[in-house]
């Protein structure tokens, strides 16, 4: 089964980390945010990546050709540079061909049971599926009563609710809700599917991190220095 990473974006949120490099290229641990999300899919078994990029695509490809792992199946291609989530895909088609197949974004990672998540999709018999997260709690809670805070506490992710965390499964009939470059994933074609009843939730409660900011970069790397990051199956 074919793993697209989207890794075309430009980055603008970790601008000091992106001048020169694209995002899924910047660093945690000494290794690109792309190795280690490859790492995860590689350690449930599924080694035949396309990574889609766009913006500083060299930089990627150079990578890869420098650095090739003899257990992955790793194909390059430029999906434009201002080319969107959705139309990245509807650029893979030919690419991707007419079996099922996975996406995730190129600057997050997660403990996600890439396995489980396969088998839950195959079960259902939908031509979608999206892992639910909870967001990291960012602010703590108040409780107001009148202007007087009765209560404090830091909210759990748990308390936030669900949101679209990457990690996901598609049947290829999926491309036909794009229509080309300008389409946003998020926006249109899982919009639609959901209208029609063809994107299932898979909950994941465990760990999982996107690398937005610089803030968020240098959290994920004392993770990892630390010896203990949770994504790290392998």
């Amino acid at each position: 089964m074919k793993v697209v990473i989207l890794a075309g974006g430009y980055g603008t949120r970790l601008s000091e980390e992106t001048q020169k490099i694209p995002k899924p290229m910047v660093e945690i641990g000494g290794q690109p945010m792309l190795w280690h999300i490859l790492n995860i899919y590689a350690a449930h078994g599924f080694k035949d990546f396309v990574i889609a990029c766009g913006y500083k695509a060299k930089v990627i490809e150079d990578h890869f050709a420098k650095n090739p792992h003899p257990d992955w199946r790793v194909a390059i291609v430029d999906t434009g540079l201002d080319t969107m989530t959705g139309g990245r895909l509807n650029r893979l088609k030919d690419v991707i061909g007419q079996g099922t197949f996975m996406v995730t974004y190129g600057d997050g990672v997660g403990s996600v049971d890439i396995a489980q998540l396969v088998e839950f999709h195959r079960a259902h018999g939908k031509l979608a599926t999206v892992t639910a997260v909870h967001p990291p709690a960012r602010f703590g809670g108040l409780d107001i009563n009148g202007d007087q805070v009765v209560n404090f506490a830091e909210k759990s992710p748990a308390q936030v609710g669900w949101i679209n965390g990457g990690f996901f499964v598609f049947e290829p009939d999926v491309i036909d809700y794009i229509s080309g470059d300008s389409i946003s994933l998020e926006a249109g074609p899982l919009s639609k599917l959901a209208n029609d009843g063809e994107l299932m939730a898979y909950r994941h409660d465990g760990f999982w991190k996107p690398m937005d900011t610089l803030r968020e970069k240098n959290e994920l790397e004392s993770l990892w220095q630390s010896g203990d990051a949770p994504w790290k199956k392998w």
